[in-house]
């Protein structure tokens, strides 16, 4: 059985496609490398944001659903999406940032022995940045060479997400005997398991929280997490798999840049299964990334009616000289 490897990326809601195309491009520092909409709901855009080539394991995502309401944090929840960055010494430059541009932290702490710092965006979804220092495992991506941020500080890809469970004992067990992640660590009510080659793009956080209510969907929560397989032969090993398990899944899914599937593993809790490839280079060129409003092959007959449905958001920027911005 060919295992995991790790983070492929993490899908929220966002209340604005527009704002939140500012908050990654200009505040953290993340490329925009495809601009298209939700295969299932074809007037929702769905925006990609990752490092300089858009490597498997470095792309959060978001959905704008229209009309959709705010959502609560609670438990049973993908709660938050962690970013890598190269250093203790960048999470330094971070706090000067984000207190310079007036995003809201909690400042630099620890958690299993790797400096974090955790930050909300415009809908209070939750994030944290967290160290690389000293840190193996799977490799980080490559950071936006023509961004606004230094590259020795710059975001390199995901880090562990964290999940809160009420049903904890379930949920490891779900983890180890189904994903085959191994917990290694553990700090009062929060768990840390790993899978793979290890290290931050490997790791999930789950926290035991039977206190706080049911979270309930909506922007400024997570929608879901992926994690990495090799390709499509690995991925149909894993769709037997989780149904030999008894989990109904959504079969295989071909979503033109990976191909998928979708598993609830616990209640609302949505992970999917992704290939590495082919990724987001085959459609634009390298330069221009996430410029133009992009379809998959079998969507284009659809274009005209996809473009009424969808505003314009101008997401140039290879005409934009960014200077590299050292506070």
């Amino acid at each position: 059985m060919n295992g995991l490897k790790g983070m492929h990326h993490v899908t929220a809601i966002t209340s604005s496609a527009e704002e939140n195309y500012q908050f990654f491009t200009y505040i953290l520092g993340m490329r925009l490398v495809k601009k298209t909409v939700n295969q299932d709901d074809i007037q929702t855009y769905h925006l990609f944001f990752a490092d300089d080539k858009g490597s498997a394991g470095t792309d959060m995502t978001f959905f704008d659903f229209p009309n959709i309401p705010k959502g609560t944090h609670g438990t049973n929840e993908i709660y938050k999406t962690s970013f890598r960055v190269p250093s203790d010494q960048a999470l330094e430059y971070w706090v000067k940032r984000f207190d310079r541009l007036e995003v809201k932290h909690a400042g630099i702490k620890e958690q299993f022995g790797v400096k974090t710092l955790s930050f909300t965006d415009f809908d209070e979804q939750q994030y944290q940045l967290v160290s690389d220092e000293g840190l193996d495992g799977v490799a980080p991506g490559t950071p936006w060479q023509k961004g606004p941020i230094p590259l020795e500080y710059a975001i390199t890809g995901l880090g562990p997400i964290h999940v809160r469970i009420a049903n904890f004992e379930y949920f490891k067990e779900m983890m180890e005997k189904v994903l085959q992640f191994k917990e290694i660590k553990q700090d009062g009510s929060l768990h840390l398991f790993e899978v793979g080659e290890g290290g931050n793009g490997a790791r999930v956080i789950v926290e035991e929280n039977v206190v706080l209510p049911q979270a309930r969907q909506g922007f400024g929560t997570v929608h879901h997490a992926a994690f990495r397989v090799e390709d499509r032969a690995v991925l149909e090993q894993w769709i037997e798999r989780m149904e030999r398990f008894g989990f109904q899944t959504s079969g295989f899914v071909d979503r033109f840049y990976f191909k998928s599937l979708y598993v609830r593993v616990a209640p609302y809790i949505l992970f999917e299964f992704a290939t590495d490839g082919p990724g987001f280079m085959g459609d634009e060129p390298y330069e221009t990334l996430g410029e133009k409003l992009a379809l998959p092959p079998f969507f284009e007959d659809k274009r005209e009616q996809i473009e009424s449905l969808v505003r314009p958001i101008d997401t140039v920027r290879s005409t934009i000289d960014f200077e590299k911005e050292y506070e």
